[in-house]
């Protein structure tokens, strides 16, 4: 579905008008995920660990964030991959509202991807929107984050790949149902706190390769993971207190194991 100008405008609007009464800068990444954040709830462990990735198959990566938006993840990805590039289908999301374009966003359709990449990340797929087939055919590893519901053409398990490696986290609607709930109703402390118990983790992600790199990409995995947690976004504590924790295991039985636990395939 193409983007509609006049509506991101007025979202644009609508979120200056959330900034002048926000209790926390931290909050907007998660109730405006389109312009302030992402459409996934991330840490600094996620960030490295698509790092460690990158760079156990390549010394000097090639990646590629899809679909990168304004570029949120980009950015703290190319913390530890300088060259780390992105794509953005409709330039208009910079060129109308008069945002400055990032030099390593690129505007392109990822039907049209036109190298190779050591790993390619897909963090959001437009309900709709299907572009595995080009993503498949310009990379060994993909990394992906599918949400629940509503993000469905984000699995490459029959396009050449193994799953070698899955973990769960928040979407940026389900910390933005906990941000209102607790700061911005005027809701009773037992009500939200029944209300807390049926919180939900609706994002997946997804590490995936082709056969002749499947052991590179789970032995990376697993030497990150032996030094977790080396450190975090000043953000996160808006998921700490969300109690989107860390290895944190909710009460709700439709995410029965801990946040951010890698389980491999």
């Amino acid at each position: 579905m193409p983007l509609n100008i006049e509506d991101l405008r007025k979202a644009r609007q609508a979120l200056a008008q959330f900034r002048s009464a926000a209790l926390s800068p931290h909050h907007e990444r998660y109730s405006f995920p389109f312009f302030a954040g992402s459409y996934f709830a991330y840490r600094k462990v996620d960030v490295e660990r698509v790092a460690a990735v990158a760079r156990a198959i390549s010394g000097n990566p090639s990646y590629l964030d899809v679909g990168c938006g304004y570029g949120d993840f980009l950015k703290r990805v190319r913390e530890f991959l300088p060259n780390a590039e992105g794509i953005e289908k409709d330039g208009r999301i910079f060129y109308e509202l008069g945002i400055e374009k990032p030099a390593d966003i690129r505007i392109a359709d990822a039907h049209w991807i036109d190298s190779r990449y050591d790993l390619m990340f897909v963090g959001w797929m437009e309900p709709g929107q299907d572009f595995r087939d080009p993503v498949a055919r310009s990379t060994d590893v993909i990394i992906t984050t599918l949400d629940q519901g509503i993000s469905l053409a984000a699995e490459f398990d029959g396009h050449g790949f193994s799953r070698v490696a899955w973990w769960r986290t928040p979407s940026w609607e389900d910390v933005n149902i906990e941000i209102m709930n607790r700061h911005y109703t005027k809701m009773p402390d037992g009500r939200r706190a029944e209300l807390a118990k049926m919180r939900g983790t609706h994002n997946l992600w997804y590490v995936y390769s082709r056969p002749q790199k499947v052991g590179i990409v789970k032995e990376a995995l697993k030497k990150q993971l032996e030094i977790e947690p080396a450190g975090r976004y000043d953000f996160e504590s808006e998921l700490d207190e969300c109690g989107y924790g860390y290895l944190q295991k909710l009460e709700n039985p439709s995410a029965p194991e801990p946040m951010w636990q890698v389980q491999f395939s």
